[in-house]
């Protein structure tokens, strides 16, 4: 059998070289192969199947065994993974026993479906599970049972409520298998996260646990101390290949979230370098708003980035002359036309309560993909000085890069790891071809009653604002609570206003409110509830309904944007109906949407003007959406392909780190 721990059985899907950027062969020839190369076992989900009978089987016979001889049996339980590893036997006993210490200390047992997610994690594979399915109490089959096995393991989850919550509520379910377990967040002291890394079971936001190890890599207090490597494997002995920075398995909880949306950009580690001074960035940015779009500079909505044209260039170059007590760094061309390009940048491409938003009288980053604040983020090289003064603050100090790493290249540091996520068939193939990761769909628990009511394509942004309040209110007066989508602030504010003005009582949940997410979320399920939320705040955290809100026909969800990745909008969507509950789901967008106008300009202007009407046919918005997304996809793809290839450049020609082979 294929024992996931060992490196030479996932080193060449792991650590393998790659040509970059990967063409379009290469990703079809993955998807072939992926269809018609793994083997059968593996695809049909025998073994799997297997796993869930045996688990129900053994279960039967330690509901009535008392809670010392349940550890007992758990610590009986070391030797034999130690010995045999993750056979079909050893691992339905782990998951028997896991699954029993849930039923009494939660009192709820788990079902077929999450005990087969359980089994495909810990097989190293990304389970594709609904909204609703309990993918967190699933996460704590494969977790026991490779923390009884002797493996350190780590679950991941993208911000810290999720994390503490998650860590508090299985905790005592571990403990009655005689298994610690710690809890990491960012602002704790060294000391204190010593100590919690060196549980078993480790819970812990990935921005913290990449930069705890960023940090041990430049001296500091960080995972040489904290984080505990896999350097003696099963049966007492070393690591077949040698592999002193390896970690050992990891479970990462909204995978696609983590591995593929976030992995965009590398995570930095940076020191203050003040380098510009607020006198700098008010030059700049007065010189920026006297050039014009197109003569002097294009931007680039896409990557956000501004490019000076040769008449640009030489504008700037005449003013440099012309003006007196201009800043020392205008005289200097490079610098001057890179911070040209920085002001363009903030002054036409990060928007307020968009992009960022001011709160505590600092400028802080919103999470595109979550509707988060990040907290003690900023843009690189003055960027995000030249933010800071263009709303009126004073800039704090640059920083400078001290050190790097990319998701791609962390999450290859495990032996072996695996995920789980609503939303993986769309990325299967970049999955498999960066991480070597395979998708495997579970089955509903349930029969899925979620009604889709289409889209409503609007000409203009007021048309669309009126029929998402109109909508709304439609629900309300149901019985039914209503969840509206947005993609920023500005939209949150705007459709709260609307609803304002049409009566409509309602509650809004976006980066301002964040610290209420959880209690927010959890009252968005009671009988004529509106909750208004960005992107997908509230991520990871259940809308339970109340017996009204089920009567009445369940959770409304009105989607008021498409988003760049059409993983996001199921995400959204699927908040609805989740384990069998009524519910149903529409789209109400207009064309003026960012979306539409930066991934398909032209099909955009094509359709304003060739069809009339202040509402226009909802078989064009689906057209739109797929035009649109599949661009702005392409582009994301490019994007993380060309963030790789970077780092293995860097990692190649300066030779501080070796990669595993």
């Amino acid at each position: 059998m294929n024992r996931p721990w060992l490196i030479r059985d996932r080193a060449p899907a792991y650590f393998a070289e790659r040509r970059w950027p990967v063409p379009k062969w290469y990703d079809e020839a993955v998807t072939t192969a992926w269809r018609t190369l793994v083997p059968p076992l593996r695809r049909s989900g025998l073994r799997d199947r297997l796993v869930v009978g045996l688990t129900l089987w053994l279960g039967r016979g330690l509901r009535r065994l008392p809670d010392d001889a349940l550890t007992t049996r758990a610590q009986a339980l070391r030797p034999v993974l130690l010995r045999r590893g993750f056979t079909l036997t050893a691992t339905a006993r782990a998951f028997a026993l896991a699954r029993e210490a849930l039923r009494r200390e939660l009192g709820f047992s788990l079902h077929g479906v999450q005990i087969r997610g359980g089994a495909q994690i810990l097989a190293g594979r990304v389970a594709e599970m609904a909204t609703g399915e309990g993918k967190t109490v699933t996460a704590a089959l494969p977790a026991a049972a490779a923390a009884l096995a002797g493996v350190p393991v780590h679950v991941v989850t993208v911000n810290d409520y999720l994390s503490r919550r998650d860590h508090d509520e299985l905790a005592p379910v571990y403990a009655r298998l005689g298994l610690r377990t710690g809890w990491i967040e960012a602002e704790m002291p060294p000391a204190a996260k010593v100590a919690a890394y060196a549980a078993p079971i480790v819970y812990v936001t990935n921005k913290t646990l990449v930069f705890d190890y960023l940090r041990s890599r430049l001296g500091r207090d960080g995972p040489d101390t904290a984080q505990r490597h896999a350097a003696a494997m099963l049966r007492g002995k070393p690591a077949p290949v040698p592999m002193p920075h390896a970690l050992g398995f990891c479970i990462v909880d909204e995978a696609d979230s983590i591995l593929i949306d976030e992995a965009q950009t590398p995570l930095i580690i940076a020191a203050p370098d003040q380098t510009l001074s607020e006198d700098d960035c008010r030059h700049a940015l007065a010189e920026a708003a006297a050039l014009r779009e197109g003569a002097d500079f294009r931007l680039d909505q896409a990557r956000r980035r501004a490019e000076l044209t040769r008449a640009g260039k030489a504008r700037l170059e005449a003013r440099a002359r012309d003006a007196e007590g201009a800043p020392m760094l205008w005289q200097i061309a490079p610098a001057r036309e890179e911070l040209a390009r920085h002001a363009l940048a903030a002054l036409h491409l990060h928007i307020r309560d968009q992009h960022y938003i001011l709160a505590e009288d600092k400028v802080q980053i919103v999470d595109e993909f979550t509707g988060r604040v990040l907290a003690d983020r900023q843009w690189q090289a003055g960027l995000h000085q030249m933010v800071e003064v263009k709303e009126g603050l004073p800039p704090g100090a640059s920083r400078r890069t001290l050190a790097q790493i990319t998701y791609q290249g962390f999450f290859r540091r495990y032996l072996w790891f695996g995920g789980m996520t609503g939303t993986g068939a769309e990325v299967v193939c970049e999955l498999w071809a960066t991480y070597g990761l395979a998708v495997t769909p579970v089955p509903r628990h349930r029969r899925l009653r979620r009604r889709d009511r289409g889209a409503r394509l609007y000409r203009r942004d007021g048309d669309r604002l009126r029929a998402v309040a109109g909508a709304a209110a439609a629900m309300v007066a149901r019985g039914r609570p209503v969840l509206i989508g947005t993609r920023s602030v500005e939209m949150s504010e705007r459709v709260s206003a609307a609803l304002e003005q049409a009566g409509v009582g309602h509650v809004v949940l976006n980066a301002r409110q964040d610290g209420d997410e959880a209690a927010l979320i959890a009252q968005a399920g009671q009988a004529g509830a509106v909750t208004v939320a960005t992107n997908m705040a509230g991520r990871g955290t259940d809308i339970r309904l109340s017996p009204a809100a089920r009567g009445a026909g369940g959770l409304h969800v009105i989607m008021t944007e498409y988003h760049e990745s059409a993983r996001i909008d199921r995400q959204l969507i699927g908040r609805a109906g989740r384990q069998g509950d009524p519910g149903s789901a529409q789209a109400i967008v207009a064309l003026d949407d960012a979306l539409f106008r930066r991934h398909a300009p032209r099909l955009t202007r094509a359709l304003a003007w060739l069809v009339p009407g202040a509402r226009l046919p909802s078989a064009l918005a689906h057209l739109l959406r797929l035009a649109a997304q599949r661009a702005a996809e392409a582009k994301a793809r490019q994007r993380r392909e060309g963030v790789l290839r970077r780092a293995d450049k860097l990692e190649k020609s300066l030779g501080f780190t070796r990669r595993p082979v």
